[in-house]
Order: C-alpha cells, then sequence, then structure tokens
C-alpha cells in the first residue's frame, strides 16, 4: 500500500544533473577570461577589443534567454537542454579556431546564444522534480556549484598551460559537455511520472507539481511587463550581474596588471577566492533560508532581509577592495563581496520559481536576461575606462575607477528588494482574474510559498 511504501530518492538525480551542468557552464565561460592574455597576445588585441569579445557573449545569451526559457516551458527542459549543451560544446571547441577580434566575437555570439536557457531550464527542472520545500536548497546548491566550477577553471587552465597551448583547454572542455548531454538526454524525462525510478510514494510527495510539466507556450506577457515583482527581479539581477561579470571576464588580467602577479600558479590561486566564496554565499543563502523565514513570518520577509543585505554587504566590500593594495587582502575583500553578492542568488531564483509558477522557465529566463545585459555593458564599460586611463599614475588604467562603478550597483540594488513579493504566483492571478470575471467574486488569496 502507498502509506507502507517508502518514497524513492530519484528526484535527486536532477539535483545532481543541474550540479553537473552548472560546473561545465562556468567552466567554458571563465576559460577564456583565464586565456585572455594569450588570446590578446596571439591575435593581437587591445584591452577595449576583448572587451567587446566578452560582452558578445553576454549580449547573445541576453537576448536568447526567453526565447529559450520559453520553449522549455513549451517543449520541456530535456530537448532544449540537449540542444543548448551540444551546442555551446561545438562553440567552445572552435574557439581554438579564431585567427582575429571579428571571428572571435563571431564565436563569442554564436556560444552565448547557444548557452542562453541553461539555467532557465534547471529552474523548469526544479519546478516540476522537487516539492517547494525543496527548491530554494537545489537553487543553492546548484549555484555554488557553479561558481566552484569557475573557481577552479583558472587553476585547471594554469596547469593546462603549463604542459599544452591554450587552446587544448578549450577541445578539453567541449568534450566535456558532450558527454553530459548524452547521459543527461538517457536518464531525463520532463515528467516525474515517466521516469521509471519514481514510485508512487514520491510522485505523492510531488502532487503539488502536477500539471506543471506539461506545455505552457502561452505566456501571459501582459501580466508578467507589468508585474511590480518581476520587474523589480529583472532591475535586481542587472544590478547584480554587472559587477559579478568582473568576476569572470578582467579578474585575471586585474590581478596581473593592478598587483603584479605574473606567475600563472599564483595568480590562478587569486582568482579563486570570489567565485569560491560566491559559491559559500549561494550554499549558506539556501540552507539558511527557510530557517529565517520561520523566524521573520515566512519566506517573502526572509528573502526581502537576506538579499538586501547582500546587496549592501557586497557594495561595502567592494568599496574596502578598492583601498587594498596588498594582493590578498584585495583578493580577501572581493571575495567576501563575491559571497554577498551570491546570497541574493537563491532568493532571485527561488522567486522565479514561486512567482513564475507554471511559467517558472519563461519569468527565470527573462530575469537572466536582464542579468546578460548587465554581462554586455560591464566588460566593454571596463575595457573603455582602461584604455582611457592608462598611464601616468595608472600605467594599465585604473581598475579603482571602474570597480567604483560596480560599488555604486551594488548599492542601487538593495533598494529593490523591499517591494518584490514572491508570494503571488502570475497563474494564481490568472486564476483569479478568471473566476472574477465569471463569478464577480474576490480572487483567492495569493499562494504561499513553503520555504
Amino acid at each position: 500500500m502507498l502509506a507502507q511504501q517508502v518514497p524513492t530518492r530519484t528526484r535527486h538525480w536532477v539535483v545532481v544533473f543541474a550540479v553537473t551542468l552548472a560546473i561545465l557552464s562556468y567552466i567554458d565561460r571563465v576559460s577564456i577570461s583565464k586565456a585572455a592574455p594569450y588570446i590578446m597576445h596571439d591575435l593581437g588585441l587591445t584591452k577595449t577589443q576583448m572587451g567587446r569579445v566578452f560582452s558578445a557573449f553576454a549580449i547573445s545569451y541576453a537576448l536568447a534567454e526567453i526565447p529559450s526559457g520559453w520553449m522549455g516551458d513549451y517543449m520541456g527542459a530535456r530537448k532544449v537542454l540537449l540542444r543548448i549543451v551540444i551546442w555551446w560544446s561545438v562553440f567552445t571547441a572552435s574557439v581554438t579556431m579564431m585567427w582575429s577580434a571579428t571571428s572571435l566575437w563571431i564565436n563569442q555570439f554564436l556560444f552565448g546564444a547557444g548557452e542562453a536557457g541553461c539555467f532557465p531550464n534547471l529552474t523548469k527542472a526544479f519546478t516540476t522534480w522537487l516539492p517547494s520545500r525543496e527548491r530554494v536548497r537545489a537553487q543553492g546548491i546548484m549555484w555554488m556549484s557553479a561558481r566552484w566550477g569557475g573557481a577552479f577553471t583558472p587553476m585547471m587552465c594554469a596547469l593546462i598551460f603549463t604542459v599544452l597551448p591554450w587552446r587544448a583547454a578549450f577541445l578539453i572542455f567541449a568534450m566535456l559537455g558532450v558527454i553530459w548531454a548524452v547521459f543527461f538526454y538517457r536518464w531525463f524525462r520532463d515528467d516525474p511520472k515517466d521516469h521509471a525510478g519514481v514510485n508512487e510514494a514520491e510522485m505523492e510527495l510531488l502532487a503539488e507539481n502536477r500539471g506543471l510539466a506539461g506545455s505552457h507556450g502561452d505566456v501571459p506577457w501582459r501580466r508578467l511587463v507589468t508585474n511590480r515583482s518581476v520587474l523589480l527581479l529583472w532591475a535586481q539581477y542587472f544590478l547584480i550581474t554587472y559587477p559579478w561579470y568582473f568576476y569572470i571576464t578582467w579578474l585575471s588580467t586585474y590581478i596581473r596588471e593592478q598587483h603584479g602577479i605574473t606567475n600563472e600558479v599564483t595568480s590562478a590561486l587569486y582568482a579563486i577566492f570570489p567565485l569560491l566564496f560566491g559559491g559559500i554565499g549561494c550554499f549558506v543563502s539556501g540552507m539558511l533560508l527557510p530557517a529565517i523565514g520561520r523566524m521573520t513570518g515566512g519566506s517573502k520577509n526572509a528573502r526581502r532581509l537576506v538579499a538586501t543585505t547582500g546587496f549592501i554587504g557586497a557594495g561595502s566590500f567592494m568599496l574596502l577592495c578598492i583601498q587594498q593594495h596588498e594582493p590578498l587582502y584585495a583578493m580577501l575583500a572581493m571575495g567576501m563581496a563575491s559571497f554577498c553578492n551570491d546570497i541574493v542568488m537563491p532568493c532571485a531564483w527561488g522567486s522565479c520559481m514561486d512567482i513564475g509558477g507554471r511559467y517558472a522557465g519563461t519569468l527565470s529566463g527573462s530575469m537572466n536576461m536582464f542579468g546578460n545585459f548587465a554581462g554586455f555593458v560591464a566588460p566593454q564599460v571596463g575595457g573603455i575606462i582602461l584604455d582611457a586611463t592608462r598611464g601616468g599614475a595608472h600605467p594599465n588604467g585604473d581598475y579603482g575607477m571602474f570597480m567604483y562603478t560596480m560599488a555604486g550597483a551594488y548599492f542601487l540594488g538593495a533598494f529593490c528588494w523591499p517591494f518584490i513579493d514572491p508570494t503571488r504566483r502570475l497563474d494564481q492571478d490568472e486564476a483569479n482574474e478568471a473566476s472574477n470575471s465569471s463569478s464577480g467574486a474576490p480572487g483567492a488569496a495569493p499562494c504561499r510559498s513553503s520555504d
């Protein structure tokens, strides 16, 4: 009988696949940052040109986010994630064949378009495969793994660069993506009920998710673009991603030029701090949010408190980093800025799942789109500032001026979260409107998250 049946734990394999894919996605992103000095040397690029290359990935990634997130809602995450990983693996490998700034820009533009939708579709998978009480923790674990994958990529690249040309790293990383895609497509199903490993007791745990796995291509766009919480989610994600992109684009160059660290291994060790500390922030936030919610009266108050604190802390530590001339202290301060940055991540992505409901893929894709618009802006702003301020007291450019703009973005982000309500779902509002139009009765109370 069902009452005597022990639920299987097949759903946790979805988290395993998400974790490994998150690691691979950040390895592929960060590797070009570590290889940037070699690429600029071999292809004869200026910092402004390299900034444009970094931005090419971000703008195409941003533009393709909503279509890729919508595709996950419409046809399921399984097919979309397979397409994403195969596509990005091809363009990771083809970096090795680029010969100029223009060719590399085109490569990164196509790479970004292919990788877009990765995290929205993983979020879609979490929404259908995990009970609500496990979702934010899963987001924390996934983002921790993504950050740590990026954190240790500089060291992996440094070790590879000591024995092989930089191009070899990109071929190795491309192969890992193909292997992941094969195993994922054989195992994953869009609806847990279609997976042979899920028993009836586990399906009962997922009863609240019934109806979320089907096709939901009829996105309520008007409601999406007029919802205050959605608009503020977009704004805060732009503001948190603008400084974060420094960690995966200009960081290696900053360590080399600002602090004079030219040894590859030493530079890679310093470069670990921001993403390593960021990963810890993701994990801590994901684990503690439920307890903070119980102490503060619910997930709405908990996420507002944690996210606002994260923005203010990140801005403060970034200002401290600018004042540090000792490399270790500067990187520790930057690491703490990243820690505070990333305690916001489970709040933001968990809110996409709760507000989005069956449209979680589209909503999270739209939020990530605005984040990557910031990713398009930030590297170019950095390249322009560094080239324009080169000489005199700043022979390599004024990194401090660039970092002040990053601190400013963090402080602005703190004003968004007090007005975000992650407990009212778009499809709940849709049901309320339908009920009101048919019966004239007042709408039901908003759906409350069980964080």
